[in-house]
């Protein structure tokens, strides 16, 4: 067994954190993802140490979002399966580089964890939090929104199957609400 699946266990057996990223783990490990790229975001930071830990998984620390966009379809033209995990106001970074998967048909799996919503203490996050769901539809981009726990693993599975099985563009909207508030 490896670290990230002693990990996941972990939490799922009463361990510290939310059980959802370890599920939602297992969701990617069995849509055979291996390849995850990310801007590292506190509302993904178990996902994030779970896909890390796992030896079967390649990572990558992105610089700027629109990165895992031309990375996820490198990844797919090279035969892997691969996540990119930001924050809502990354996807604003994104918009232009949007296109490459649209225009190549190539899948796309973004988990979003959502900012400028539900009891949102930055101003600056608002903005691109109202803008995030618009911006992502305008450029073709099917989206899912979880606002429930127990929406949300079952949700991710089915963005992964029309992404990787129907070469689909997906983003998952993980909600503020859902994360929690967040403190500065």
């Amino acid at each position: 067994m490896s670290s990230a699946e002693r990990a996941s266990g972990a939490e799922s057996a009463g361990g510290s954190g939310p059980s959802w990223p370890g599920e939602i783990y297992r969701v990617l490990k069995d849509a055979k993802v291996s390849h995850m790229s990310f801007v590292p975001d506190a509302g993904h930071t178990r996902l994030i140490e779970l896909l890390a830990a796992d030896p079967d998984v390649t990572t990558n620390v992105l610089t700027t979002e629109e990165e895992g966009i031309a990375i996820a379809a490198g990844a797919w033209l090279g035969g892997t399966r691969s996540v990119v995990l930001m924050q809502s106001s990354g996807v604003g970074n994104c918009i232009n580089m949007l296109s490459l998967p649209a225009i190549s048909r190539s899948p796309l799996l973004m988990l979003v964890t959502m900012r400028g919503e539900w009891a949102e203490f930055n101003p600056w996050q608002v903005p691109m939090g109202s803008a995030t769901e618009p911006c992502l539809n305008a450029m073709g981009i099917r989206t899912f929104r979880a606002e429930r726990i127990e929406d949300l693993v079952p949700m991710v599975g089915s963005a992964a199957r029309l992404a990787y099985e129907a070469d689909g563009q997906v983003a998952v909207l993980i909600s503020q609400r859902l994360l929690g508030a967040k403190t500065w």
